[in-house]
């Protein structure tokens, strides 16, 4: 068996798949994406299928290799985001071709069902209540959202206080047998976050993810030490070697893409690596099919798994939904929250491969928003 084509797909609202065929018809699907850079991972798929193409689709783990380290210039997100939906691809491929689930493969299920957590309040967090009143009414155990919107470096009393009043209605929403999680984004510089994390400890937050920008990781250790709350972090981190640092600093969750940080193969390592630190793993994952089946593979079989991010009904989802891209939505039906571990071969779903070609004819070009404070000057996303 070998490769003999490789596509790629740009599906709305935001997403990118790729198709990987055999040359005796076995199709492996993947996800290689960076949200706002989806066209320079097309074209490093493209350079990564110069290589692909003619080879035994079996051999994943020399594939991953060379795919990283074959070229002298090394790493980065664009990188990182082709292989990892290449990645995802061939393991489709090998567990169709040995008719098992990725998950036997990996040595076999943990858990019979993977807890989900649901977005509120969008980017400019609001409404805050009814949004995590439907998410609880829909049988959602925990949600997640953005702590605050654009906030200046120095914050103000004001906006303190508004990122503790969207914590403190979500708890009298939740009650006590339910979690949410709060965001920070990297919109919040360090000092805020000092500020923000002691004050927020009352409302018992699952966790406060991304703190600071990936830039500040020096600055980690002191915030884990700033609060009993637990920290998560990792959506802008690409490979097991940048989860060293934040896991020495005591870092609780972990929070690698599975279509950024090297697909299956890397991120089961980065799991790994966390539960040798006591760490848990909850992927990141605001994107579509192919990801999320990918992601609930590696949680099936990771010991150290948390809890797992969905795109269903987020802010982002303008113009198409995860299931549009889907021929049976029922591996992404959920059951009090939870999706149930599904025996299909491969990544275990199916995908609609009409629906991606004809989104494919329009495309997208979607850009995240560029925001400023109000003096004009550049302000974090």
């Amino acid at each position: 068996m070998r490769i003999s084509r490789i596509e790629t797909f740009l599906a709305p609202p935001r997403w990118m798949f790729c198709r990987v065929e055999t040359d005796d018809g076995l199709v492996g699907w993947g996800e290689p994406v960076v949200e706002g850079r989806a066209e320079p991972v097309r074209a490093a798929v493209d350079v990564l299928a110069e290589y692909l193409i003619g080879q035994d689709p079996m051999r994943i783990e020399d594939h991953w290799q060379v795919m990283t380290k074959g070229g002298f210039y090394r790493g980065g997100p664009v990188l990182s985001s082709a292989v990892a939906g290449l990645d995802q691809a061939l393991w489709d491929i090998k567990g169709k071709a040995y008719g098992q689930p990725v998950h036997q493969l990996l040595g076999g299920p943990v858990r019979s069902k993977i807890r989900a957590y649901a977005w509120v309040g969008g980017d400019e967090p609001g409404e805050i209540r009814e949004a995590v009143t439907a998410q609880v009414e829909a049988g959602f155990t925990a949600v997640k959202m953005n702590g605050t919107g654009r906030m200046t470096p120095l914050a103000t009393r004001a906006e303190i206080r508004d990122c503790l009043r969207r914590a403190e209605t979500a708890r009298e929403v939740l009650g006590e047998e339910r979690d949410f999680g709060l965001d920070f984004h990297g919109r919040v510089s360090p000092a805020n976050a000092r500020r923000l994390l002691p004050l927020l400890a009352e409302y018992a937050p699952m966790f406060v993810e991304e703190p600071v920008l990936s830039d500040h990781m020096n600055v980690v250790a002191d915030l884990v030490n700033a609060s009993n709350i637990p920290i998560a972090l990792g959506e802008r981190l690409y490979t097991r070697r940048e989860f060293l640092a934040p896991l020495e600093s005591g870092v609780a969750i972990v929070q690698p893409d599975i279509s950024h940080a090297g697909g299956i193969s890397e991120l089961r390592r980065i799991a790994a690596l966390a539960e040798v630190y006591g760490a848990q793993i909850a992927p990141h994952c605001p994107l579509g099919p192919v990801a999320l089946a990918a992601s609930l593979q590696v949680a099936f079989t990771t010991p150290n798994f948390l809890i797992q991010e969905q795109s269903i009904g987020i802010h982002y989802n303008q113009g198409a939904e995860l299931l549009d891209y889907v021929a049976d939505p029922e591996p992404f039906r959920f059951h009090a929250g939870s999706l149930v571990r599904t025996e299909r071969p491969g990544l275990g779903v199916d995908i609609d491969e009409a629906a991606v070609r004809a989104a494919d004819k329009s495309g997208h070009a979607w850009r995240n928003p560029v925001w400023r404070h109000d003096d004009a000057s550049f302000a974090e996303w």
